[in-house]
Protein backbone atom coordinates (compact mmCIF):
# COMPACT_ATOMS: atom_id res chain seq x y z
CA UNK A 1 0.00 0.00 0.00
CA UNK A 2 2.77 2.40 0.83
CA UNK A 3 4.48 1.50 -2.43
CA UNK A 4 1.28 2.27 -4.35
CA UNK A 5 0.96 5.66 -2.65
CA UNK A 6 4.59 6.49 -3.39
CA UNK A 7 4.20 5.37 -7.02
CA UNK A 8 1.00 7.39 -7.45
CA UNK A 9 2.58 10.47 -5.85
CA UNK A 10 5.59 10.14 -8.18
CA UNK A 11 3.28 9.92 -11.22
CA UNK A 12 1.31 12.98 -10.05
CA UNK A 13 4.56 14.92 -9.53
CA UNK A 14 5.71 13.93 -13.02
CA UNK A 15 2.39 15.08 -14.53
CA UNK A 16 2.60 18.40 -12.65
CA UNK A 17 6.18 18.91 -13.85
CA UNK A 18 5.14 18.25 -17.46
CA UNK A 19 2.26 20.72 -17.12
CA UNK A 20 4.66 23.32 -15.73
CA UNK A 21 6.97 22.87 -18.73
CA UNK A 22 4.14 23.72 -21.07
CA UNK A 23 3.27 22.33 -24.46
CA UNK A 24 6.51 23.29 -26.19
CA UNK A 25 9.25 21.32 -24.57
CA UNK A 26 12.80 21.86 -25.82
CA UNK A 27 12.57 18.71 -27.94
CA UNK A 28 9.33 19.89 -29.52
CA UNK A 29 10.77 23.35 -30.14
CA UNK A 30 13.79 21.82 -31.85
CA UNK A 31 11.60 19.57 -34.00
CA UNK A 32 9.29 22.47 -34.90
CA UNK A 33 12.27 24.65 -35.83
CA UNK A 34 13.63 21.85 -38.01
CA UNK A 35 10.27 21.42 -39.77
CA UNK A 36 9.98 25.17 -40.36
CA UNK A 37 13.46 25.28 -41.85
CA UNK A 38 12.64 22.35 -44.15
CA UNK A 39 9.41 24.07 -45.25
CA UNK A 40 11.26 27.34 -45.91
CA UNK A 41 13.89 25.49 -47.95
CA UNK A 42 11.15 23.82 -50.02
CA UNK A 43 9.43 27.17 -50.62
CA UNK A 44 12.71 28.71 -51.68
CA UNK A 45 13.36 25.88 -54.13
CA UNK A 46 9.85 26.26 -55.56
CA UNK A 47 10.34 30.01 -56.02
CA UNK A 48 13.66 29.42 -57.75
CA UNK A 49 12.10 26.84 -60.06
CA UNK A 50 9.22 29.22 -60.92
CA UNK A 51 11.67 32.04 -61.65
CA UNK A 52 13.75 29.76 -63.85
CA UNK A 53 10.67 28.57 -65.76
CA UNK A 54 9.49 32.16 -66.23
CA UNK A 55 12.95 33.17 -67.42
CA UNK A 56 13.05 30.30 -69.92
CA UNK A 57 9.60 31.14 -71.28
CA UNK A 58 10.56 34.82 -71.73
CA UNK A 59 13.80 33.83 -73.45
CA UNK A 60 11.94 31.45 -75.75
CA UNK A 61 9.55 34.28 -76.67
CA UNK A 62 12.28 36.81 -77.35
CA UNK A 63 14.88 34.68 -79.10
CA UNK A 64 13.97 34.16 -82.71
CA UNK A 65 15.27 30.92 -84.16
CA UNK A 66 17.99 31.53 -86.71
CA UNK A 67 16.82 30.57 -90.21
CA UNK A 68 18.87 28.37 -92.51
CA UNK A 69 21.23 30.81 -94.21
CA UNK A 70 23.29 28.48 -96.38
CA UNK A 71 20.45 27.12 -98.47
CA UNK A 72 18.69 30.49 -98.97
CA UNK A 73 19.10 32.75 -101.94
CA UNK A 74 20.28 36.34 -102.04
CA UNK A 75 16.76 37.80 -101.91
CA UNK A 76 15.93 35.60 -98.91
CA UNK A 77 19.12 36.73 -97.12
CA UNK A 78 18.27 40.38 -97.73
CA UNK A 79 14.76 39.84 -96.35
CA UNK A 80 16.17 38.09 -93.25
CA UNK A 81 18.71 40.86 -92.66
CA UNK A 82 15.98 43.52 -92.98
CA UNK A 83 13.83 41.64 -90.44
CA UNK A 84 16.73 41.46 -88.00
CA UNK A 85 17.54 45.15 -88.51
CA UNK A 86 13.90 46.10 -87.89
CA UNK A 87 13.76 43.97 -84.75
CA UNK A 88 16.98 45.57 -83.46
CA UNK A 89 15.56 49.05 -84.11
CA UNK A 90 12.29 48.12 -82.39
CA UNK A 91 14.14 46.75 -79.36
CA UNK A 92 16.33 49.85 -79.13
CA UNK A 93 13.20 52.02 -79.25
CA UNK A 94 11.63 50.01 -76.44
CA UNK A 95 14.83 50.23 -74.42
CA UNK A 96 14.96 54.01 -74.84
CA UNK A 97 11.29 54.38 -73.91
CA UNK A 98 11.75 52.27 -70.80
CA UNK A 99 14.86 54.15 -69.70
CA UNK A 100 13.03 57.45 -70.26
CA UNK A 101 10.08 56.37 -68.11
CA UNK A 102 12.47 55.14 -65.42
CA UNK A 103 14.24 58.52 -65.39
CA UNK A 104 10.87 60.30 -65.12
CA UNK A 105 9.79 58.09 -62.24
CA UNK A 106 13.11 58.64 -60.45
CA UNK A 107 12.68 62.39 -60.83
CA UNK A 108 9.11 62.21 -59.50
CA UNK A 109 10.22 60.09 -56.55
CA UNK A 110 12.98 62.56 -55.77
CA UNK A 111 10.58 65.51 -55.94
CA UNK A 112 8.04 63.75 -53.72
CA UNK A 113 10.64 62.84 -51.11
CA UNK A 114 11.81 66.44 -51.03
CA UNK A 115 8.19 67.59 -50.60
CA UNK A 116 7.62 65.07 -47.80
CA UNK A 117 10.80 66.13 -46.04
CA UNK A 118 9.78 69.77 -46.34
CA UNK A 119 6.42 68.97 -44.76
CA UNK A 120 8.07 67.03 -41.96
CA UNK A 121 10.63 69.71 -41.37
CA UNK A 122 13.51 67.42 -42.19
CA UNK A 123 15.82 68.56 -44.91
CA UNK A 124 18.02 66.40 -47.04
CA UNK A 125 21.67 67.24 -46.68
CA UNK A 126 23.23 67.75 -50.08
CA UNK A 127 26.16 65.57 -50.98
CA UNK A 128 29.25 67.68 -50.71
CA UNK A 129 32.26 67.43 -52.93
CA UNK A 130 35.34 66.20 -51.07
CA UNK A 131 38.18 68.70 -51.19
CA UNK A 132 41.53 68.14 -49.54
CA UNK A 133 43.10 70.79 -47.33
CA UNK A 134 46.06 71.23 -49.63
CA UNK A 135 43.86 71.68 -52.68
CA UNK A 136 42.03 74.51 -50.90
CA UNK A 137 45.33 76.20 -50.08
CA UNK A 138 46.55 75.86 -53.66
CA UNK A 139 43.41 77.47 -55.03
CA UNK A 140 43.69 80.35 -52.55
CA UNK A 141 47.27 81.24 -53.35
CA UNK A 142 47.54 80.31 -56.92
CA UNK A 143 49.89 77.28 -56.94
CA UNK A 144 51.98 78.41 -53.98
CA UNK A 145 51.20 76.82 -50.62
CA UNK A 146 52.10 78.86 -47.53
CA UNK A 147 51.29 77.11 -44.28
CA UNK A 148 52.17 80.17 -42.14
CA UNK A 149 49.00 81.93 -43.21
CA UNK A 150 46.87 79.40 -41.36
CA UNK A 151 48.71 79.86 -38.05
CA UNK A 152 47.29 81.98 -35.26
CA UNK A 153 48.81 85.37 -34.70
CA UNK A 154 50.33 85.83 -31.25
CA UNK A 155 50.69 89.28 -29.69
CA UNK A 156 53.57 88.33 -27.35
CA UNK A 157 56.89 89.87 -28.25
CA UNK A 158 59.08 87.27 -26.57
CA UNK A 159 59.70 85.42 -29.84
CA UNK A 160 60.31 88.53 -31.91
CA UNK A 161 63.64 88.82 -33.71
CA UNK A 162 64.11 92.52 -33.06
CA UNK A 163 63.13 94.12 -29.81
CA UNK A 164 61.89 97.68 -29.98
CA UNK A 165 61.40 99.98 -27.08
CA UNK A 166 57.82 101.03 -26.98
CA UNK A 167 58.45 104.69 -26.35
CA UNK A 168 61.60 106.45 -25.57
CA UNK A 169 60.75 109.36 -23.34
CA UNK A 170 62.34 112.61 -24.09
CA UNK A 171 64.48 114.06 -21.32
CA UNK A 172 62.55 117.29 -20.96
CA UNK A 173 59.28 115.38 -20.37
CA UNK A 174 60.47 113.36 -17.37
CA UNK A 175 58.87 115.72 -14.88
Amino acid sequence: MADDDIEQKRKNDERERKKAEGFLTPERKKKLRKLLMMKAAEDLKKQQMLKEQERQSVLNERIVPLPELESSGEDELQRISKEFAESVIRLEREKYDLSYTVRQKDFEINELTIAVNDLRGKFVKPTLKKVSKFAKLKTKEGQKVDFRNNLKTVEKKQFALEEKDEKIKVEWSKN
